[in-house]
């Protein structure tokens, strides 16, 4: 079953303030929701693909396939009361889903951690 899903623009622009990772396929925002009733909620998404991304036919394509991606997340995957928004770049056309998946457990893990923790491991040179 699909997650419920951001309709309105107000909603859309309150998540773009917040922590962001960005991935080939798309760029991932998330944040947590600012009514407190409800915060304690499912959590929910919303899909931009500009025409950038594409005509028509395309840009509907690409959200179907985001639709299918955020349907099959572990509920351990999203938070309880968090927005997240996808916003499309052109590879998401014809990524493998398979790696879409991936960047989006990538992208889901890194938005969620702690401002404290490192987000790369620094090289030796």
């Amino acid at each position: 079953m699909a997650p419920p899903t951001l309709k309105k623009r107000r909603e859309f622009l309150w998540v773009r303030d917040g922590r962001r990772w960005s991935v080939p396929a798309f760029v991932l925002e998330a944040r947590p929701r600012q009514n407190v009733a409800d915060a304690g909620g499912e959590a929910r998404f919303g899909y931009t693909v500009s025409k950038k991304v594409g005509g028509a036919v395309v840009r509907n394509r690409v959200r179907r396939r985001f639709r299918a991606l955020t349907a099959s997340l572990g509920s351990d995957q999203t938070q309880p009361g968090f927005d997240y928004v996808l916003i499309a770049r052109t590879p998401a056309i014809d990524r493998p889903f398979s790696e879409l998946k991936t960047d989006l457990d990538v992208a889901l893990a890194r938005v969620h951690q702690g401002a404290g923790q490192k987000r790369r491991a620094r090289k030796n040179a």
